[in-house]
């Protein structure tokens, strides 16, 4: 019996300092260990309720003198950063993004415990590969456009520009402060119970990233942007995942994701609820995957408005899949200005479902912010959109399939197969709104469609996709 206790007693010290070890081995690679994947990311996106700041208490593994024996760490209490929600630490955040970039897989850490001030800011490159931005804290800019700076280049908030190879990524919060920006009296959207507010006037994007590829951006929770939340423009290679992007229902022009002249683009397993797109997509982009979205409340997602003042645009190979739009606007919507070139083809929505959702399916070639637009002669040509297994609700206010094109340039090559919307309420709108529209039924549909014209247009010829490749 005295062999077996101590037999026990060795096996027991064996398994406390293996532990031990394992713990250690753990807090070192605190800040390299890859996110957990959200398991709830299409689950019924949460009633939003604005944080307090700043958060809880600092977790000590973020105590600037435990990441000081990784090299490659650089957190920015260890460069001045006070992190209590009002001192500027702008100063300190551009000397650890320089001392990060320079070192092969360098890490800006924004620790968790802690709310960060930083004014408009550019972080340019290139960096050294491998350069990680890890905000586990809170980040916000400074809080109104009274604190703003007055310049224009301060029309946006943190401004990536020539970062290949980065990731954005973290634990934390992307705190926009956008409450004062969207009462501005600048520029009217609708208010609660048919009122109207004053609106965004100059309001600044929250995060933009600008000529920049190979990027990743992941695991952050964005919210409440004076406008546009997230911009990529001029970058190729984008990886989006695990986000979640809030604000308020009725926040103007507060889009979620915005690709503008991008290519190479996948958006995943994300959660987007805001006051208008919560994915839109601009001029010169392409080769998109857009896949596990959950949208609304907010105006759907969309590809436009492209073809402002005469302007070419052309969009191509863009595809969404198994998403959730609810309580919004517009589901899947092209919206394009009359007097535009260019094309938009091989567009394919499928594996959608709608809820509560007022223009479920829609293509509107007169795209207007009011009512004083002049027909015109020319058009962005669409060309090749698909739209497989939509199924849902819809608001009845307006019939939930609309495509409105082009007098001048038709839309065509539409495909619709188990197309499935009911009213959420009342009874069912049946007629289908199209205009200058061909192509075909694979199934039947409800509503049942039956404006969709067959073949293509007589005018149709190779010239109409503008010069777009």
């Amino acid at each position: 019996m005295a062999t077996t206790h101590r037999l026990f007693f060795i096996w027991m010290i064996i398994y406390l300092i293996s532990t031990n070890l394992s713990i250690n081995v753990e807090g070192r690679f605190h800040f390299h260990k890859k996110q957990k994947s959200n398991k709830d990311s299409n689950k019924e996106s949460p009633v939003y309720q604005s944080p307090a700041y700043p958060p809880t208490t600092p977790d000590p593994d973020d105590d600037p003198s435990n990441s000081s024996t990784d090299p490659c760490i650089f957190n920015v209490m260890s460069y001045g950063a006070v992190g209590d929600g009002s001192t500027d630490d702008t100063e300190a955040f551009r000397s650890a993004w320089k001392a990060a970039c320079d070192v092969d897989s360098g890490v800006l850490l924004a620790p968790n415990g802690y709310s960060f001030t930083i004014t408009s800011t550019i972080f340019s490159g290139p960096c050294k590969p491998g350069f990680v931005f890890q905000v586990d804290g809170v980040l916000m800019p400074p809080d109104g456009p009274d604190c703003w700076p007055k310049s224009d280049s301060a029309k946006q908030w943190l401004v990536f520009y020539l970062v290949d190879g980065m990731t954005f990524t973290g634990s934390g919060t992307i705190e926009g402060n956008g409450e004062q920006w969207w009462e501005l009296p600048c520029k009217p959207h609708r208010g609660p119970h048919g009122t109207t507010l004053p609106g965004p006037c100059d309001s600044p994007a929250l995060i933009r990233f600008f000529m920049s590829n190979n990027l990743v951006v992941s695991g952050l929770q964005i919210q409440n942007s004076p406008q546009f939340h997230m911009k990529f423009e001029g970058c190729n290679g984008v990886l989006i995942e695990k986000l979640s992007i809030f604000a308020p229902a009725l926040s103007p022009n507060t889009d979620g994701i915005h690709i503008d002249n991008t290519k190479s683009v996948g958006i995943y397993n994300s959660l987007i609820a805001n006051g208008d797109d919560c994915i839109s997509i601009g001029p010169g982009s392409s080769d998109i995957d857009i896949e596990n979205v959950t949208c609304g409340p907010s105006h759907g997602i969309s590809i436009g408005s492209l073809g402002v003042h005469n302007s070419q645009a052309c969009v191509s190979n863009i595809t969404v899949r198994n998403a959730f739009i609810k309580n919004s606007d517009n589901g899947v919507r092209i919206k394009t200005w009359q007097g535009g070139m260019g094309s938009v083809t091989n567009i394919n929505f499928e594996d959608i479902q709608m809820e509560n959702v007022r223009n479920c399916i829609i293509i509107d070639q007169y795209y207007c912010y009011t009512k004083g637009c002049q027909n015109q002669t020319s058009a962005v040509f669409v060309n090749g959109v698909s739209y497989k297994n939509i199924k849902g609700t819809y608001d009845v206010r307006s019939p939930p399939i609309h495509f409105a094109c082009s007098d001048a340039v038709a839309c065509t090559n539409i495909t619709l197969s188990e197309v499935e919307l009911l009213p959420e309420m009342g009874e069912m709108v049946d007629d289908p709104f199209c205009w200058n529209a061909y192509g075909t039924l694979q199934t039947l549909t409800i509503p049942p469609i039956s404006c969709l014209q067959d073949g293509e247009p007589q005018s149709l010829s190779e010239s109409m996709t503008y010069g777009c490749n």
